[in-house]
């Protein structure tokens, strides 16, 4: 089959949780510009219809839609309403998150609220869309993760800032990507492939020195990633092109984990 072919997602329903976020707004972008009818979805469901209305408007197809990832019913209601609507999803990109915890210090309950979307929710919302498209023989999930999926906080990019990591991040990232193996194993022989994407610092224009000079020297092409950098790799993993690939997490931080 021509390579082309392989990436063309035309016909497609695509489902992307946070898909007005940071990472969700290319990613659902990208998904649409290779043919993908997309479902972008979060708590704020005007968001998500004010950016599928953009992107309609440059000829894309896409929706918006809203649920709470904290809430199982409200997953579970989704979940329905979307396959009721489209007959089917084909893909599904788990990139909600959540971020109640700001710091080592903060008061446990921050932590519990950050599992309850990050970790029970992310399982939720899986299983919900897993079950269906192992009934029908195929799909593909791809997890937002990050470089935090895999290695240890480098403190020192944070040095002379007031900023820093919170330790939950840590906690639910790299338990995607123990989630990602598991779901691949248990869903591949019914024909649906899981795998996880760990993106790296994304440039939002605004980041304060020394911070940026200092996670910069950490990556081999000395830059943080940009809007387009995770369109290829998601569209990849949703697409024909990866048939064969399934419970890997793909790098994209410019070399900083290498």
């Amino acid at each position: 089959m021509n390579v082309k072919r392989l990436l063309d997602l035309s016909g497609k329903i695509s489902v992307v949780t946070g898909g007005t976020g940071f990472y969700g707004k290319p990613i659902s972008e990208g998904l649409a510009e290779a043919g993908a009818h997309v479902v972008i979805a979060s708590r704020n469901r005007q968001r998500c219809r004010d950016w599928a209305l953009e992107l309609e408007g440059r000829g894309l197809s896409a929706s918006g839609d809203g649920f709470d990832q904290g809430d199982e019913s409200s997953i579970l209601e989704f979940c329905e309403r979307v396959w009721t609507k489209f007959g089917a999803v084909d893909v599904l990109v788990n990139n909600s998150v959540a971020r109640p915890m700001r710091a080592y210090a903060d008061p446990l309950e921050a932590w519990e609220r950050s599992m309850a979307v990050n970790a029970t929710g992310v399982f939720a919302i899986s299983r919900a869309f897993v079950d269906r498209m192992m009934e029908r023989g195929q799909g593909a999930v791809v997890n937002i993760g990050s470089i935090q999926s895999v290695v240890a906080p480098d403190f020192t990019n944070y040095a002379g800032t007031d900023m820093t990591t919170p330790p939950d991040y840590h906690f639910h990232k790299h338990g995607m990507v123990g989630l990602t193996k598991y779901l691949a194993a248990w869903a591949g022989p019914r024909g649906v492939r899981v795998n996880a994407i760990a993106p790296g610092g994304l440039a939002l224009g605004g980041e304060k020195e020394p911070f940026l000079s200092q996670y910069c020297s950490n990556t081999f092409l000395g830059r943080m990633a940009q809007y387009d950098d995770i369109k290829g790799s998601v569209v990849f993993l949703a697409s024909e092109a990866s048939a064969y690939v399934t419970g890997h997490t793909i790098l994209l931080d410019g070399g900083y984990c290498a």
